[in-house]
């Protein structure tokens, strides 16, 4: 009988995981956080992303997330409120999610029509649950930042608009400003510093909520949103930049 068939289950699985280890220099080298950074740098091989201008992230992040059902528009500073606000009555929403303490929260409110309805959320969600899921049409955030090549929104849920407005109502509208956007995920993690600390609860949204679990038919809205807008703020020319 040879060694390797009197050894246990959990001895040849022990022997794989040995053999596969890295080498001590090669570990000396993955430990090291300026190589780690190169390699990483490597790995996203669009330089070009990387170096283009706020608006040119903002034109990719808009092909990407339009490709996969997205409703997209772009608007200055002054004008969003009110495109957003047009928009909704002509979909016919009748009861916004949104925090009225935040700025664009205020404005967005402000604007709206007397048709549609700004609710803040503003009690624990096990006493107004039934309203909440039945009643609510849209919820309105504002990303954090978003990434170009992936199409991708990044939310922090604080207090005022917890996870629940972009995960509940059947349409989440977001905002993201221009000059926040970001090439690639790792651009995004160093800019944001999220090795000093992460956020506690971070959603990432590329597109509205989809599966194919049930007979491999793409279905949309069975884990969220069926449908998603998207405002993309050009605060950059405002501010002198050149787009």
């Amino acid at each position: 009988m040879s060694a390797a068939s009197g050894m246990s289950a959990r001895e040849r699985i022990l022997g794989k995981l040995r053999a596969a280890a890295p080498a001590p220099q090669d570990l000396a080298a993955l430990t090291d956080t300026a190589t780690l950074q190169q390699r990483i740098d490597l790995h996203y091989a669009d330089a070009a992303l990387r170096s283009a201008t706020p608006m040119q992230l903002a034109q990719r992040l808009e092909s990407v997330m339009g490709s996969v059902r997205t409703d997209v528009w772009h608007s200055d500073a002054h004008s969003w409120p009110q495109l957003l606000a047009d928009k909704l009555a002509d979909a016919g929403v009748r009861r916004l999610l949104l925090d009225a303490g935040r700025a664009e929260g205020a404005a967005l409110a402000a604007a709206l029509p007397p048709s549609v309805q700004s609710l803040p959320f503003g009690q624990p969600l096990e006493q107004w649950k039934s309203e909440l899921f039945n009643s609510v049409d849209a919820g309105f955030t504002v990303a954090r930042s978003g990434i170009a090549a992936t199409g991708t929104l990044i939310v922090v849920p604080d207090a005022g608009t917890p996870r629940t407005v972009s995960l509940v109502p059947p349409l989440h509208v977001a905002l993201v400003y221009a000059s926040t956007l970001h090439a690639d995920l790792h651009a995004a993690m160093r800019a944001e510093g999220w090795s000093a600390g992460m956020p506690s609860n971070l959603v990432m949204i590329s597109g509205p909520s989809k599966t194919s679990d049930i007979q491999q038919t793409l279905a949309y809205g069975a884990h969220g949103p069926r449908a998603l807008w998207l405002i993309i703020v050009d605060d950059v020319t405002l501010q002198g930049v050149p787009a």
